[in-house]
């Protein structure tokens, strides 16, 4: 590929046209190679997602594996897109539509980018172009006979501004009386902070989970410089004027009778421990979610969830929570959870135990994974079959849902546990295999209640998926400043989880919310819960003023 010395010319000419060819195929070979880790690190990121798939939609060790593939992967992106000399493609003459399936299969690494989309509120500022009146070349009078419009996205920069609120007072010429508009309430009585800033703040702390020290750093850039110390004083002050609205999202969920549960652990700071070192002055809290989520069976209440704070995983704390609840309880084997199924001395039951599918279809995916197990393969097959039916009846009445597993699933589950029953006699009592077995068969009746009620999803996913919010923030705080905040965190976000839920985004909702709840009517207040929630517009404020 490259010269010997004794080949090298003594044309000095001819040596810098050596170099140039020599540089131009180093350039080729650099983009080779970035191409080919591209495509190797977009491969793996794609069975990291067909694994997550087919063996465990929620599994927490293939979520990370895929999380940093993904970081690799757009580092990776950049640094192609840096290095491409190649002008890139206009954005107006890209397609609409999907890439061919032959296309990204051969090149995944060159699959057409999607344009950008934005939604039809987004704000629009035409800047228009004019040649004007005369043309440059004769003088002559220029008509319009059409134009060339293309469009740039561009953003507005977030910044701070102070409203003043000057109150005239005026006086009567006849009777001197002094008149006075009251002054307009707001979110936080005698604090400064507005709500769009109030929302800005709760937002970015309980939902993208930014600390509030880091808050005050992206203030500072603004121009404003506003301490955590303040903006800790302003979230409590914010979260006790939301605690109303928080209270009746709770009661509404909790009356539902069909709840899907989890629990997720969170580290919490121990003053008792203080003196124990960084890391070791902490203990183990647990952060519970309560889901009510009726969209997959056309039902009629809209979803919510519910999180709820304990200080340890004792079965006292969920029993606490659904001591006023009842129905049917989607949820782990966890053990705290026992009392609650079980029978009255009059026969009856606080909860039916609907049980999670998934979670037993991870046991035999690790099994898999570490031994690639034959049988363990079967039993995902099997597994994987009864999911097959789910997603054709997903978001189908209850009834249909219904009359479809018991045409279609209702076999295929009997057949799963008299060829579970035979592998038992087949393999050691005390393996991994065994366990997830005999964790179906001693709950059988929990795993096959959802073929008698078309309401009840075949998995707890959706409890689960309430979780992951949790997951994200124990990345970027660590850990809860006490259980007093480890509450507030979970209030927080049963408000901003559930308006998102109810397709809202929860920084609009809000301020809107703030900015109202002090005037509204207290017996209207159902009005501001998320899925009653209007906007208000500058109309509908003036009437209610008027």
């Amino acid at each position: 590929m490259s010269q010997t010395p004794v080949d090298m010319p003594d044309d000095p000419a001819a040596l810098k046209a050596m170099i140039a060819v020599l540089q131009a195929e180093n350039a080729k070979m650099s983009a080779t190679l970035r191409a080919h880790d591209l495509l190797v690190q977009s491969l793996r990121t794609r069975i990291a997602k067909l694994q997550k798939q087919t063996f465990g939609a929620s599994s927490e060790k293939i979520e990370r594996e895929i999380e940093q593939l993904e970081l690799a992967l757009e580092d990776l992106r950049v640094a192609t897109a840096e290095a491409d000399d190649t002008p890139p493609e206009e954005d107006e003459a890209l397609d609409e539509g999907p890439v061919p399936a032959e296309e990204a299969e051969a090149s995944p690494e060159k699959t057409r980018r999607r344009r950008p989309r934005v939604s039809g509120d987004t704000p629009r500022e035409r800047r228009e172009l004019d040649p004007g009146d005369a043309c440059p070349d004769c003088g002559g009078d220029l008509r319009v006979v059409g134009e060339d419009v293309s469009e740039l996205l561009d953003m507005i920069a977030a910044q701070i501004k102070v409203i003043e609120i000057a109150r005239v007072k005026k006086s009567c010429r006849r009777c001197e009386r002094m008149v006075q508009e009251p002054a307009p309430s707001r979110p936080i009585p005698r604090s400064m902070a507005g709500p769009s800033l109030l929302a800005f703040i709760l937002v970015s702390k309980f939902d993208d989970h930014v600390p509030l020290y880091r808050l005050s750093e992206i203030f500072a850039r603004m121009g404003a410089d506003i301490p955590d110390t303040t903006m800790v004083d302003w979230c409590g002050g914010a979260m006790k004027t939301l605690t109303p609205l928080i209270e009746r999202i709770e009661t509404d969920v909790m009356a539902s009778d069909l709840l899907h549960a989890d629990d997720t652990p969170i580290r919490v700071l121990d003053r008792s421990r203080k003196d124990k070192g960084l890391g070791k002055g902490v203990k183990q809290g647990r952060i519970w979610a309560y889901v009510r989520d009726q969209r997959p069976w056309s039902g009629t209440a809209p979803p919510g969830v519910v999180y709820c704070f304990s200080p340890d995983r004792k079965g006292e704390h969920p029993r606490g929570h659904l001591a006023d609840s009842a129905g049917i309880l989607q949820a782990d084997a966890y053990a705290g959870f026992k009392d609650l199924y079980e029978k009255r001395a009059d026969g009856t039951q606080q909860f039916r135990e609907a049980a999670c599918w998934a979670h037993l279809r991870r046991d035999f995916h690790d099994v898999w994974a570490a031994n690639k197990s034959e049988i363990a393969r079967e039993a995902l097959d099997r597994i994987g079959k009864l999911y097959d039916i789910e997603r054709e009846i997903a978001g189908q009445p209850a009834e249909t849902r219904l009359a479809a597993r018991k045409k279609h699933s209702a076999d295929k589950v009997a057949a799963f546990k008299a060829w579970a029953e035979q592998q038992l006699t087949h393999i050691p009592g005390k393996s991994d295999l065994a366990k997830a077995f005999r964790y179906a068969l001693n709950r059988w009746t929990s795993f096959t209640l959802y073929l008698t009620d078309g309401r009840i999803a075949i998995d707890n996913n959706p409890a689960e998926r309430a979780m992951r919010p949790i997951g994200v923030g124990r990345k970027n705080w660590l850990f809860a400043g006490s259980d007093t905040g480890g509450e507030t965190l979970a209030r927080a976000m049963t408000l901003i989880e559930t308006a998102k839920m109810n397709d809202l985004d929860p920084q609009a909702y809000l301020a809107d919310v703030l900015d109202r709840i002090h005037d509204h009517k207290i017996n209207r207040l159902d009005e501001l819960l998320p899925w009653n929630w209007t906007p208000t517009t500058e109309a509908t404020r003036e009437n209610a003023a008027a």
